[in-house]
């Protein structure tokens, strides 16, 4: 039922061409082809890679409730759809068995009617930055936790196949200061993420508990 809104993949293929060029002798007798030397490519650098967890990050104090405040991204679906996004919660929190990984409890809407995302966080040696599995290790979410006091507000970094969100998280919907949005937009901006690419969510009439016939896992889109 959810399959309009899942999950969209984008693959980029980066193709090289070498050129290869020719010179004339004296006499006009052309002299045997060389090649030019190759240009150096540039190593690929993942923009997470360049975006550090904050500092001694403590994971168990990131547990609870937090409310999606606004969004940064370049993702199709927000690009068209952005005008109509529904107020989302997340909730996070260590299962029984495990210390290495985060359960994850998205509540949104769609078509009127609540649905529950439940996802699977995995930790990393780093602290602050975690994994959310895809199919392939390709299709892997790599995320980090940029900034946070743990008590009122979190920004987050999402990557999947090198293409970048941002998302601002607070632990109330009363508490988005004008400060707070600017640094936010600030460090959206660092990401190539200028005003046209925010998306700010409502702060009302969120999703409560959910039947077991809306509950879903799934790999979100954005």
């Amino acid at each position: 039922m959810a399959g309009a809104w899942r999950c969209m993949l984008a693959v980029v293929v980066l193709m090289c061409i070498c050129l290869w060029g020719s010179t004339e002798a004296v006499g006009g007798a052309k002299s045997r082809p060389r090649p030019q030397r190759r240009p150096r490519k540039k190593p690929k650098v993942n923009p997470i890679d360049q975006t550090p967890p904050a500092q001694n990050i403590d994971i168990q104090k990131m547990t609870g409730t937090w409310y999606l405040l606004n969004t940064a991204s370049k993702c199709s679906y927000l690009i068209n759809h952005g005008t109509s996004v529904e107020p989302t919660v997340m909730n996070l929190s260590f299962p029984p068995a495990s210390d290495q990984t985060l359960s994850v409890s998205t509540k949104t809407r769609h078509n009127h009617q609540c649905w529950e995302i439940l996802q699977v966080y995995n930790l990393t040696p780093t602290p602050g930055q975690l994994t959310l599995k895809g199919a392939r290790p390709e299709l892997n979410t790599e995320i980090v936790i940029g900034e946070t006091d743990y008590t009122s507000y979190a920004i987050m970094y999402y990557q999947k196949q090198g293409k970048m969100t941002i998302k601002l998280y607070g632990r109330s919907v009363d508490n988005l200061s004008e400060p707070m949005l600017t640094k936010f937009e600030q460090l959206a901006k660092k990401q190539g993420l200028g005003l046209a690419y925010l998306f700010p969510f409502p702060t009302y009439s969120h999703c409560g508990d959910v039947d077991e016939d809306h509950k879903i896992n799934c790999i979100p889109t954005c």
